[in-house]
């Protein structure tokens, strides 16, 4: 139980920090849940095309590289745009741009959650439990920051909205590969940690902090248009 408890903790924080970071017109309890438990679906699709696929794996820098991109990415993105697309994207509470970032992170916190949970039980190692905590949660909630902020402008956008969903699913898909390739290519080099392992994991924080700070922008972009949209709501006080 501990385990559970350990690998469910960090994708519930990030989503009560993305809950309270809507601060004009705050989305239903049930439309967030049902778009969790979605998110926590959508990983059985993925798990299978990975299985399936996996042996594009071969062992060669480009066999990675399928495989992160292509294979991880697409699927895991692609199953989590399902769920956001067909489900949350369709609610009448998504009133708001900022909607699209709010739904897609609990989305993804759903299938990052489950993941976790899958990670922690089956190795039992707090070294792995932690990384995961501080590193590849967080950063599915940024591949879902990213998606979502898209989704959301598709929302308000009749034009271009197949235009801009697609932007925000290969935008996710690009970040969700780059962070496992680098991350995949430190333990694919040399089973022990070196300088230059070291160095290439290196490579997947750095994709990280760049996807983290698009985030910000994101979610302050967002954050302006729905103070113009509910100028007349008074936000709650910081600490209510």
């Amino acid at each position: 139980m501990e385990y559970i408890i350990l690998g469910a903790a960090p994708g519930v924080a990030i989503c009560l920090i993305i809950f309270y970071r809507d601060l004009y017109s705050k989305e239903p309890i049930l439309n967030l849940v049902i778009s969790f438990i979605l998110g926590c679906l959508a990983i059985l699709p993925a798990m299978l095309f990975e299985d399936a696929l996996g042996s594009v794996n071969n062992g060669t820098v480009t066999g990675l590289a399928i495989f992160c991109y292509l294979i991880v990415g697409f699927s895991e993105e692609f199953s989590k745009f399902l769920g956001l697309r067909l489900y949350s994207y369709n609610q009448k509470a998504f009133d708001e741009p900022l909607d699209g970032i709010i739904y897609s992170v609990i989305v993804s916190m759903g299938f990052a959650t489950t993941e976790n949970i899958l990670y922690a039980v089956k190795y039992q190692d707090m070294n792995v439990i932690m990384l995961r905590a501080i590193l590849t949660v967080p950063a599915h909630a940024t591949f879902g920051i990213i998606m979502g902020y898209y989704v959301g402008k598709a929302k308000f956008n009749s034009k271009n909205s197949v235009g801009l969903m697609l932007t925000g699913l290969l935008g996710a898909i690009f970040f969700h590969g780059t962070f496992d390739f680098f991350l995949f290519l430190s333990q694919q080099q040399n089973a022990n940690p070196n300088e230059s392992n070291l160095m290439i994991a290196g490579g997947a924080v750095v994709s990280f902090i760049i996807s983290l700070i698009l985030c910000r922008n994101m979610i302050v972009k967002d954050q302006r248009i729905s103070r113009h949209m509910f100028k007349d709501h008074t936000p709650p006080p910081p600490n209510a």
